[in-house]
Order: structure tokens, then sequence, then C-alpha cells
């Protein structure tokens, strides 16, 4: 069982100022897979102390300096690779094929990015008779949440040092393991003392006072929004800058061409992967009214293949994180249900054969209305709505009608009219038919949050912009 009852700050680690612990259960097992320290307001003090301390010789550092430490991260995180993906699996039950894989990938490719960026990025320019200065913040907050821990660590943590910025880093209580295995990377890479600090704990003890903290310059948060107005909230008073990327209600539009088919089946499966818990996952599928029949049977067949169990096994999703969540998944089918929803796979209770663990069955839904709780809810676990059509100005209305807007997406044989519907989904990131770009941007509209993370984007976030008039 893991122990990880110390905290990393100003170099060193760190008893924490009380004694309390996390008890980390494995959602495959339901047991007890390790423990964590819980921090305290004490701790977050201290941490934030030594960043600040740290903060005027790391800014001041030459680029070729830090692409030095980024370098030696990568390097040492390259050897660690195994161990992340094993303490992934333990911690959320990601599969072992998607842990080492996806998860682990995602954090290795985030870090490429980001040296290749900072040899490049341009820190000033003169515009007239002024100089334009991008400069560090100063010292951040990060709160990164438990369902891509080290992806969403990766694209807050890189781009704060790259432009030279001090940390402070909360991971989620439910997701611990990884955060911890990072905090070692970057100690045996030899991050200068204070530069990076970590704080493990839950949001009212250690969440509230870091973002509320007097000498915290930014937070950036990933989660709930409804958990990302309460920090706004506690930021307020400090006038510190936001960032944040909340939930989201995403659409995938599935054009009517002779892909249809096949684009339905790809969404359902991209839906279902991670057990569905990702803010940006293509929750609501839409599909011409016209072939909805056409829509149910692909789904279901597509759905038929996603196999459910033991994350070290050779299966395509393990369970959801923990029982809370599982609980709350098994309300909102229920909940689909009863609003008349056509049940076309899945349902609820666990699968045939596993009754142990927080596994959800694949779940799909067609002839959902946005009106309904299913249609409007993030539900966070393996459930797809179908929603139909009657015309592509009809499917951008039925994408926009959501408080989200984090992400969209787009399927279709026709590149050009794929294109026309993704400059008219009000998201921050629109994907056509499964493109990715880890330079590209990635953030919300709307209650999706604010702010833009991933490549030259993300630099921007951690900088401050100075006029030097009359230079």
């Amino acid at each position: 069982m893991r122990e990880y009852l110390k905290f990393y700050i100003g170099g060193q680690w760190a008893e924490p100022a009380e004694q309390r612990t996390f008890d980390v259960v494995n959602p495959a097992t339901e047991q007890v897979a390790g423990r964590v320290a819980l921090g305290s307001a004490t701790d977050v003090d201290r941490a934030v102390a030594a960043a600040r301390a740290a903060f005027p010789s790391w800014s001041a550092t030459s680029r070729e300096e830090r692409i030095a430490v980024l370098e030696s991260i990568l390097d040492v995180y390259q050897k660690r690779a195994g161990d992340l993906a094993t303490a992934l699996t333990e911690e959320m039950g990601a599969p072992a094929a998607l842990a080492n894989g996806f998860q682990v990938g995602l954090g290795a490719g985030h870090l490429t990015t980001a040296i290749e960026i900072l040899k490049n990025f341009s820190f000033e320019e003169q515009r007239g008779v002024t100089r334009v200065v991008l400069e560090p913040i100063g010292v951040c907050g990060l709160i990164t949440p438990w369902n891509w821990p080290i992806n969403q660590i990766a694209v807050k943590v890189l781009p704060a040092l790259a432009t030279g910025c001090t940390v402070v880093l909360k991971p989620s209580e439910e997701s611990p393991f990884t955060g911890q295995i990072l905090a070692e990377i970057f100690e045996a890479a030899g991050i200068p003392a204070g530069v990076f600090n970590l704080v493990q704990g839950d949001g009212p003890s250690v969440g509230v006072p870091l973002s509320a903290h007097p000498d915290v310059d930014l937070i950036s948060f990933t989660g709930s929004t409804r958990a990302g107005i309460e920090i706004a909230k506690n930021a307020a008073p400090t006038v510190k800058r936001v960032t944040q990327e909340l939930g989201g209600k995403s659409p995938n539009i599935v054009l009517d061409d002779q892909d249809f088919a096949e684009n339905v089946a790809k969404g359902v499966l991209n839906m279902m992967g991670n057990s569905g818990q990702t803010c940006t996952a293509p929750a609501r599928l839409l599909v011409p009214s016209a072939r909805m029949e056409e829509a149910i049977s692909a789904a279901r067949e597509a759905a038929a293949q996603v196999t459910v169990g033991d994350p070290n096994g050779e299966f395509t999703i393990g369970p959801v994180v923990s029982g809370r969540q599982f609980e709350k998944i098994q309300g909102l089918i229920q909940q689909g249900i009863d609003e008349g929803a056509t049940l076309v796979a899945g349902g609820t209770g666990r699968p045939d054969g596993l009754d142990k663990g927080f596994y959800v069955k694949p779940t799909v839904f067609a002839d959902v209305t946005n009106d309904m709780t299913i249609g409007r809810e993030e539900i966070f676990g393996p459930v797809l709505t179908i929603h139909g059509y009657d015309s592509v100005d009809h499917a951008v209305e039925l994408a926009n009608d959501t408080e989200y807007g984090l992400a969209g997406y787009v399927a279709g044989a026709d590149l050009e009219a794929a294109r026309a519907v993704a400059r008219r989904i009000r998201a921050g990131w629109v994907a056509i038919n499964d493109g990715f770009d880890f330079g590209g941007p990635v953030g919300g509209y709307k209650k999706s949050g604010n702010g833009r993370e991933w490549g030259e984007f993300g630099f921007h976030e951690y900088l401050e912009t100075k006029g030097i008039h009359g230079y």
C-alpha cells in the first residue's frame, strides 16, 4: 500500500503541519490502495512563501536555463513512465493500455511541446515607439482534477515554469499518486528549490486558502463549474488572475453523408474512453432525425464492442473513480429512463459478472431532447445521448443550446461542410473528424471557463504584458 505523508516544499520533503490523512480507494477493488497526507492553510502558507522566495531568481533565468530544466524533467519522466502508469491504474482505474498509452503519453507530449515552444517564444517585441514585454506573472496556485491527472498537471505546471513563474500544485485527493510521483520527477530533474511545490489536500483545507492567498498571483483550476465559481469568489478580494477549465456537455454533429454509420460508431467509442470521465467528451451525438433508426443500430453495435472489467486485463474501460461518482451516474441513467428516452444499450447496475468495483454499463440513449436532464447535465460517465436534428441549422442550434461551451465535434466526409459547421459551434475547442493537436488551444466559452491551455496559448496565461512607451 502506498503512503505519501510528506509535501514537497522549498526543495524538501516536509512534514505536514497537521497529522491528517486521506484513504485513496482503488475503484476496481473498492479496497484502500494508499494514504496521503491532507494539508492545511499552514502548509499552503509555507509553500507559497517558498514559491515567493524563489520567484526573483527563477524569473531572471535565461530561456536556455529553463529549457535545460524542462529537458531534464523529460528525461526523468520517460524513465518513470511505468511508475506513473501503474499509479494511474491504482488511483482512478484507468485500464493499463490507456494508462501506459495516452494518459502517460499526454505528459510526454506536453513536455516536448513546451520545450519546442520555449525555444522560439517571443517575450519582447517593438511596436512603433513602444516596447512590449511579456513578464512572468509570479506565484501560481494550480488545482487539478482526478480524471486526467498527468495531462492537467502538465498543461499548468509546464507553461508556468517555462515562462519563469513559480508554482504551488494541489492535485485532486482522489488521484494523488501521480502528483506525488511527478514531484519526485521534478526533484530528480534538479529543479531549483521553491520553484515547484506540492501540497496534497482537499478543497476546503487547501484549495480555499490557496485561491484566497494574497501572495498568489494566479489561480488555475480544472474541475466542476460549481467548484470553479467558488474559487473565483475566493480569489476576487485579492484581484488575482483566475483561469478555469470547467464542465462540458459537448455536441458531436454527424453530418448526413456516406460515412454516417462509421462516424456514429466512432462517436460512441470516443465517448466511452476513460469511462466517459472527460470534460471534453463528445457526450451529445447529433444525427439527422430521418436517420435515427440507422444511428441507433450503429450505436448499439458499437456499444457492444466496449468491454468493461479489471483495468489490469484486456478490457476497453475500467471503473469510474469512486462510489460517489458511481451513484451519481446510476441516478442519471435512471432519470433518463424515467424521462422517456429510448435506452439503446446499457442501463442501471453493474455489467454482468462484476459484483465489486465501481463499474458502469456502457449506456446509450436515443430520442433525447435538450429539455431532458440527461440532455443537459454533465454525467461524467460512459453515457451517450443521441439527439435528432432536421437541418444543419437545427443541428447548430441544438449544439449551442447549453450553458457549456468547452468542446465540440463535427464528423463528415465533406471537409468544407464540416469546417463551416465547426465555425458556428460556440466552444473553445472543436475537432473535425477527430483532429488533435498538442499546439492547439483548449478552453471554454460560457460556464465552461475562461483562459486557454495547451501550446503557445497556455504560455500567455502565465505572463503579464508591459508596455514601455517611448522606448
